[in-house]
């Protein structure tokens, strides 16, 4: 198996999990290979450097591959801003399709090529909010136009992931849990879906494994089976920190504050 993105938060559980079960695997990553992992190769390397990358597949010959790299932030103001989203994904179907040996390809897309809340009418109905959620919809149109690289291929459209080594953009929620700056907004209950670091890896892992007619051109939501009340969620967390419930503010007063803050930053 190959990872790209390996010494990120799903690919270093995805790691774990393949040494567990004892398959050999290799990662490519532009970051250094995370100590202690069990990967018999490490190719760092920036996924649109396709010379590379081809250099990486000739040597290795996976018969499986796990495509996690990406840019993920929403700081992109144009979606040329995340090419290795377009771009990047364009090269290694080029390079999956020139390795004989590679059998199946999973290709990781984003929930964000729909606007939250939206109920998409089929695979390919998008709506996008954000411009990182425009790059994903680049990617899932790379990956249909190319076939996958011409192997068995899926898309998979991962929920927040949560979990050891997560990153900072995450960790600031429990930051404000614990300094009470936290609050909620408005009354209501709102639900989302989250998926532990670990579960994730188990399901990637499954996807590698499933019958051709269960995974061959279809696309899977990632996420943890119930989806969670974001009030019970954040209290449980304080709780579990031993410090005060976050309190409710009004939705209005809610909608003042952030105006307050967008007028600030502009």
């Amino acid at each position: 198996v190959l990872v790209t993105g390996s010494s990120g938060l799903i690919g270093r559980w995805i790691g774990q999990r393949l040494d567990a079960e004892g398959i050999e695997w290799a990662g490519v990553d532009r970051l250094a290979k995370i100590e202690g992992q069990g990967a018999s190769a490490h190719y760092q390397l920036d996924l649109c450097d396709q010379s590379e990358l081809e250099q990486a597949f000739t040597e290795f010959q996976p018969t499986h591959v796990i495509h996690l790299a990406a840019r993920c932030d929403l700081d992109g103001k144009t979606v040329e801003d995340y090419e290795v989203n377009r771009g990047g994904v364009e090269g290694l179907c080029a390079v999956i399709k020139a390795t004989p040996s590679v059998q199946r390809a999973v290709y990781t897309s984003s929930q964000l090529v729909c606007n939250v809340g939206y109920v998409p009418k089929s695979d390919t109905d998008y709506c996008p909010h954000t411009v990182y959620g425009e790059s994903k919809v680049a990617t899932e149109e790379v990956v249909r136009r190319l076939d996958g690289g011409g192997v068995e291929w899926c898309l998979a459209r991962p929920t927040t992931v949560w979990g050891p080594h997560m990153g900072a953009h995450y960790q600031s929620l429990l930051k404000h849990i614990k300094k009470g700056t936290y609050f909620h907004s408005g009354s209501g209950a709102l639900y989302k879906s989250y998926s532990y670091a670990e579960n994730i890896a188990h399901q990637y892992y499954q996807l590698l494994l499933a019958d051709k007619t269960q995974v061959h051109e279809q696309v899977f939501y990632m996420a943890d089976y119930e989806p969670l009340s974001l009030r019970d969620y954040a209290n449980r967390l304080a709780d579990e920190m031993c410090v005060k419930r976050s309190p409710t503010v009004p939705l209005p007063v809610a909608k003042l504050i952030a105006l307050c803050g967008d007028l600030l930053n502009a």
